[in-house]
């Protein structure tokens, strides 16, 4: 092994006795704002606060994560004696959960609980919603719409693209409409791109660039990417945005980061949050006192605070005078086909999309949902997984490696979930956590229309594979679908408080000082990765909190 690549368990977690020795971890006196979560929401909002002048400190419950590491964590993802949540140092008990629905809910699978969130380890695929999406009820005739629409959002959409460093072009016809070009050019199709670009043409399908979050060059301080493939679960290079960008540069502009600080109950009186109560590594609790509070903890860790918050003023949890915290909980529902071709196909070697699709995605009404296509830039074993999965040596290794890469191409859908009663995030009455808290159950539950929409992404994939000509080899249809892990719809946002938790300001109802800034706002789903909505929340939510103070 090279002497500058460290092996996989040199990024193991520190101890954590001796790391509490060295920080400080007491509370911040006098603070104005106090944000709960360090991930992509968290860190926009309090660089955004603290850049107005305002004190602002951050609990984050899992650790910071050294930069330094990440080759090492690379290695680790590919080694098979590690599981997904090993590779940024999930904690059993830590992160302990139920599922105890009729779909099971592999709530570990993909989420990052540090300094950065799950931007740690996400794709990176920033795209916005639909114009439809926001007007569900209206436009399709189920679901709900939004309190807002896109118009209103329309302007922190084009901000979060600049302040995440978004790489896209302006050759979508079916996106919604836009003011101002991306900061940076999208990245180029890829080679089987233009093989998929073939097909399509023939059957009418129209192929478009993907916005990410990956500098196509030089960006805010960041190099560009050099082609790692490896943007889930790790990006070496840190040419991938991520979290800890805007968490640091608040840091540096004078606000406090206090990791290892899970919150455990929120202090309040009947109309106003007084403290956030977070425990630290040494077993100690502490209360952080502020005049106001962003809660940005994700789609299943902002409801569980909440009912975690129960009190006489609130019996069935903080904020939760609806009976709403934790219901309506979606995720995406992921439609996928692949197989091989008789050429080589290039996987493995840029990021996972380069290309997609949205000209079905405005088709959505009442039976089927909206969906976007995805010409995967990854399918297929890489030769490096090929190689640890065998045992096999030498020329009977080569000869594997030769006959079994390159050929594979594949394609994928996100489709929509509709908000369900049935569906939602509640405390397990039976399971605590590692300081002895009620785990979140995710009571997870898909309907016939998503069925039903997967089925429909699955037509228009195998008629693109069999125009390419390819044999195909794997299919991910109703029967077998997942979620993309995008937890959405929790507390959802409205501007009836029988019907909703926050309004259309990102203020709890039932709490003059608490805003949550999270996809748990979102009252539907649609069907695009949600990271830049919650990132354009995120900014709003700052500026109403700026308004109120």
């Amino acid at each position: 092994m090279s002497a500058d690549r460290p092996p996989a368990e040199s990024a193991g977690p520190a101890d954590a006795e001796s790391d509490a020795d060295d920080v400080d971890r007491t509370p911040v006196e006098d603070a104005d704002v106090c944000v709960v979560g360090a991930g992509p929401a968290g860190g926009l909002v309090a660089d955004r606060l603290v850049a107005a002048g305002l004190e602002v400190v951050i609990l984050e419950a899992g650790p910071r994560f050294d930069p330094g590491d990440r080759l090492a964590r690379q290695e680790r993802a590919i080694r098979p004696a590690y599981d997904r949540p090993a590779v940024w140092d999930g904690d059993p008990e830590r992160d302990a959960h139920s599922a105890s629905g009729d779909w099971f809910y592999p709530l570990n699978h993909t989420r990052v609980k540090g300094v950065g969130g799950s931007t740690l380890h996400w794709q990176g695929m920033v795209m916005r919603l639909h114009e439809d999406d926001f007007e569900s009820r209206s436009a399709r005739g189920v679901g709900t719409d939004w309190p807002i629409d896109y118009e209103d959002l329309r302007p922190y959409y084009a901000e979060a693209e600049r302040e995440l460093g978004v790489a896209g072009a302006d050759d979508n016809p079916f996106a919604p409409p836009r003011q101002n070009p991306h900061p940076m050019p999208a990245f180029p199709p890829s080679y089987s791109d233009g093989l998929f670009a073939e097909a399509c043409e023939e059957l009418e399908i129209a192929m478009h660039s993907v916005p990410n979050a990956r500098n196509s060059e030089s960006y805010d301080g960041r190099s560009a990417c050099v082609g790692y493939g490896t943007c889930q679960p790790v990006c070496p290079s840190g040419a991938k945005y991520d979290a800890t960008v805007h968490v640091e540069r608040a840091e540096g502009r004078g606000a406090t980061v206090i990791d290892r600080a899970p919150v455990q109950r929120l202090e309040h009186g009947p109309d106003a949050i007084e403290a956030a109560v977070y425990a630290t590594p040494d077993d100690q609790e502490h209360r952080q006192e502020a005049d106001a509070f962003v809660i940005a903890c994700g789609g299943v860790e902002t409801p569980r605070l909440l009912l975690l918050s129960d009190s006489s003023h609130y019996p069935d949890g903080l904020a939760n005078s609806s009976g709403l915290v934790g219901q309506f909980f979606m995720d995406h529902l992921f439609a996928g086909m692949g197989g091989t071709l008789e050429e080589p196909t290039r996987q493995n070697h840029v990021g996972f999309l380069t290309s997609e699709c949205h000209q079905f995605y405005d088709d959505a009404d009442a039976e089927v949902g909206p969906f976007k296509l995805e010409f995967f830039n990854y399918a297929g074993p890489s030769p490096v997984e090929t190689a640890l999965t065998g045992d096999d040596w030498g020329d009977d290794l080569l000869d594997r490696l030769r006959g079994e890469y390159g050929t594979h191409v594949g394609l994928g859908a996100l489709v929509e979930q509709l908000p369900r009663e049935d569906s939602y995030v509640a405390l397990d009455p039976d399971r605590t956590d590692d300081r002895g808290n009620p785990v979140p159950d995710v009571h997870w539950t898909v309907g016939d229309r998503a069925l039903r929409t997967i089925e429909r992404a699955n037509e228009v994939q195998e008629r693109i594979l069999e125009e390419l000509g390819a044999e195909i080899t794997w299919r991910a249809g109703p029967d077998d679908t997942g979620p993309a892990y995008h937890h959405m719809g929790t507390t959802r946002m409205g501007s009836d408080q029988e019907e909703s938790v926050v309004g259309p300001g990102l203020r709890t109802h039932d709490l003059e000082n608490c805003w949550i800034a999270s996809s748990s706002v979102f009252p539907t789903a649609g069907a695009m990765n949600p990271t830049l909505t919650i990132a354009a929340l995120a900014l709003k939510a700052a500026d109403h909190v700026l308004d109120a103070l």
